[in-house]
């Protein structure tokens, strides 16, 4: 995916074989698009590299989209992330492994993950501003909005994880 997200991208995927339901780069080009510009901005921003892949592994477990968390493993690793993070991140709560600010990240990406359940509290707000200002937080809350995005299309579209 880090080498599609360039300027012609839904192009040249909309020319490819794709194994699942819809080569939907080729059939909804401008939709497309749009989700490629929201993942430029996401790419750009100054949350650590890998605080964001942990929210996009996190983010995936929870949905279920094996394409997705099989992708952002892959990538988490080779930002030198451990095995022990990764599989740490079902029980982030409990995990010394994970810094307060990641714990406040973590609970931010579930709860907007599951925010028909959950919600998004002034007191969660809070705490995820005790470590990121206005701007991170923005950008933070895109990352989420983003891999949640990727992760409804590719369960809609029956994309499978590669082996």
């Amino acid at each position: 995916m880090a080498k599609l997200v360039n300027k012609g991208i839904v192009k040249a995927a909309g020319m490819m074989k794709m194994d699942n339901r819809i080569n939907y780069f080729k059939v909804a080009p401008a939709a497309l698009e749009t989700i490629m510009e929201s993942e430029k901005y996401v790419r750009k921003t100054s949350i650590d590299k890998k605080l964001k892949e942990l929210i996009k592994v996190r983010v995936s477990q929870i949905n279920g989209c094996s394409y997705c968390l099989n992708m952002h493993t892959k990538a988490a690793k080779k930002l030198n992330v451990s095995d022990k993070q990764i599989d740490a991140l079902k029980h982030w709560k409990t995990e010394e492994i994970f810094t307060e600010m990641d714990r406040a990240a973590f609970e931010l990406a579930e709860n907007m993950t599951l925010v028909s359940e959950n919600g998004v509290s002034d007191a969660l707000y809070e705490k995820v501003r005790e470590y990121f200002d206005e701007k991170e937080y923005v950008e933070l809350v895109m990352v989420i909005i983003q891999i949640n995005t990727w992760n409804r299309l590719s369960i809609a579209m029956g994309n499978h994880a590669e082996l």
